[in-house]
């Protein structure tokens, strides 16, 4: 089983988020004890961005076991595909940007299920991407 993670459930973990760090630590173990764990291009580089330096967060993704994942070209279209659909009618509900899409796109490419919190949006734009929200711990 391969679970694509999103930013907002590394953040809940590297930022001790005092709400939803530990669905959040709890949901990684879980998936990772049930198979591999990827990140995208631009959870990535999200992520990084948190750290002081590059040597500390790669030295916590080794840790946590969590493999880069390269876009591929088909995932990149979709989202840019979906992208524009969503913006056809005005900003995307929710002021969700281009990243939202690549993330999702990403996951249903090269992943079997995407762990993130932000399970609305991705429902409802990328319908039959299985998501595990960290706070309830089951596929939906």
């Amino acid at each position: 089983m391969i679970t694509a993670v999103d930013t907002n459930v590394l953040l809940d973990v590297f930022l001790n988020d005092p709400t939803f760090c530990p669905g959040s630590a709890n949901a990684l173990r879980k998936c990772l004890a049930e198979g591999a764990l990827i990140a995208c291009d631009v959870v990535w580089a999200e992520t990084m961005a948190v750290f002081p330096t590059d040597r500390q967060f790669e030295a916590v993704m080794s840790e946590l076991q969590i493999t880069f994942s390269p876009m591929p070209e088909k995932a990149a279209a979709r989202a840019g595909r979906l992208w524009r659909s969503a913006r056809s009618g005005g900003t995307p509900r929710g002021g969700r940007v281009i990243a939202d899409f690549l993330v999702a796109a990403h996951a249903a490419e090269c992943a079997d299920r995407l762990l993130t919190r932000d399970r609305g949006f991705y429902r409802s734009h990328f319908k039959g991407l299985s998501l595990v929200d960290p706070l309830r711990l089951a596929l939906s």
